[in-house]
């Protein structure tokens, strides 16, 4: 049996700075990885897929230049062999910098392999044994696949898979319409692919205010992208040419199918109940305020429990969590402020409450909107769709959400991320200075226009 004095299971986002931080304390770290250093961040996810939504813009741009007077002749051909290479590249370059970091540290061991619990102490790995009074969790989640009538006749995609493809599909399904599904979509469509996206609830981005998921909406339709909402039954069938989507209200002939319906923790497979580590219904490790889970010495970080489903929010846990164990601090999950983006373009920068939470909590709120095409960057630009949308308090005058769908909305919407973490009331905001012409300078007269609703 080998002993450390920490074990960290999982390469993401929270575990291998987590671990560098214990090593630099002078511990002696074992980190284990069953796939890949970077987890789905470097290898499936925010690297390999905004490096493919970054060529999808060029195209996009290129079909488009002769509104700005730059006349491309021919037809903009898509290399989709170049687009895969270049974000293989990407992700290879990041998982490579992890590798060289970690083999640097003298009392960091890196090993591959897939662990499981034997006891609260002690883990199992390739045949070895591995024990250490502090054990971190960090094994992030994975692609969720429905049980749909005819899914496992055809070859889907998810995901992971998706960002492999080396060809152009001729018609592109996407079951679901959430955050990961739509960035897929239009990066498809603007590939050249005909798109067609099927979700099962009302709305795209259910997550979103109503006015904040009809305006992506529109964004997506208006380039083609075909969108079934409110879809009740999706079966599947393979055909001469490809596969069959049938919903009770369209037939789509696919050539791929891309599964985007959510994703599930990897925890079904880490002997859990060995070690009494409790999961909900969902299989998401509970954890406390700090992180900790229901067994002294066992903390979980990161998509596994169940507190953000981000890199950010991953890194923060690690954040946290260092803080508090190595620096005496007591900070708290709960103080975080939740602000994500949704990549489509133009993009979506979500901080705090949506208008609905901000009305179901009672308070006596102010909402201010403005339409892009009000923004002087965005038609010098010549990108004036989506909106800007502010949530206060109209006691304590503090911020609780802003949406800002539009060019650069996820680079503008830091602004208001850190005026909330700072506590800063939106009359100080006011008062700022912004430089012009930016996005960014038209928050000050976005929270001159809030009205009390």
């Amino acid at each position: 049996m080998k002993s450390f004095d920490a074990i960290v299971i999982g390469g993401g986002q929270a575990g291998p700075f987590l671990a560098a931080r214990m090593v630099e304390s002078g511990m002696k770290v074992a980190l284990i990885e069953r796939k890949f250093l970077g987890g789905t961040c470097v290898n499936a996810g925010c690297m390999p897929t905004k490096t493919l939504v970054a060529s999808a813009r060029a195209a996009y741009v290129a079909r488009n230049s002769a509104v700005y007077g730059v006349n491309i002749p021919g037809e903009i051909a898509i290399d989709m062999k170049v687009v895969r290479a270049r974000a293989e590249t990407v992700t290879m370059n990041a998982r490579n910098g992890l590798i060289g970091w970690f083999a640097g540290m003298d009392s960091m061991t890196v090993i591959y392999g897939h662990a499981r619990f034997e006891d609260p102490k002690t883990v199992s790995v390739n045949g070895e044994t591995l024990t250490a009074p502090r054990i971190f969790l960090n094994v992030g989640a994975r692609p969720v696949i429905p049980d749909l009538p005819g899914i496992n006749d055809i070859d889907y995609l998810t995901s992971t898979s998706i960002i492999h493809l080396d060809t152009l599909p001729r018609h592109l399904a996407v079951i679901g319409g959430s955050y990961i599904g739509l960035e897929f979509a239009q990066m498809y469509r603007r590939f050249g692919a005909e798109v067609s996206v099927i979700e099962h609830g009302p709305k795209l981005a259910s997550r979103e205010d109503e006015d904040i998921s009809d305006a992506i909406a529109d964004v997506l339709r208006s380039e083609g992208i075909d969108i079934h909402t409110g879809v009740s039954d999706i079966a599947f069938a393979r055909s001469s040419d490809g596969i069959t989507v049938a919903t009770d209200s369209a037939r789509i002939d696919a050539s791929h199918v891309l599964i985007a319906t959510g994703r599930k923790p990897n925890t079904d497979d880490l002997g859990l109940d060995a070690a009494g580590v409790i999961t909900d219904k969902h299989g998401y490790i509970t954890v406390d305020e700090t992180l900790a889970t229901n067994v002294d010495g066992i903390w979980a970080l990161g998509d596994c429990n169940g507190h953000g489903a981000f890199t950010h929010t991953s890194y923060n846990d690690f954040e946290i969590a260092a803080a508090n164990l190595l620096d005496g601090a007591d900070r708290k999950v709960s103080s975080r402020i939740l602000a994500y983006a949704l990549y489509i373009d133009p993009p979506l920068g979500r901080v705090g409450m949506t208008e609905k939470q901000a009305r179901a909590s009672g308070r006596k709120i102010m909402i201010s909107t403005r339409p892009m095409s009000r923004v002087g960057r965005a038609n010098e630009r010549g990108e004036t769709k989506g909106f800007m949308k502010v949530i206060a308090d109209a006691e304590t005058k503090k911020i609780l959400g802003a949406a800002i769908l539009g060019i650069e909305g996820d680079e503008v919407i830091h602004g208001i991320i850190d005026a909330m973490n700072a506590g800063t009331t939106y009359p100080a905001l006011q008062w700022s200075v912004p430089i012009h012409p930016t996005v960014s300078e038209l928050i000050p007269t976005v929270l001159g226009d809030l009205k009390p609703v």
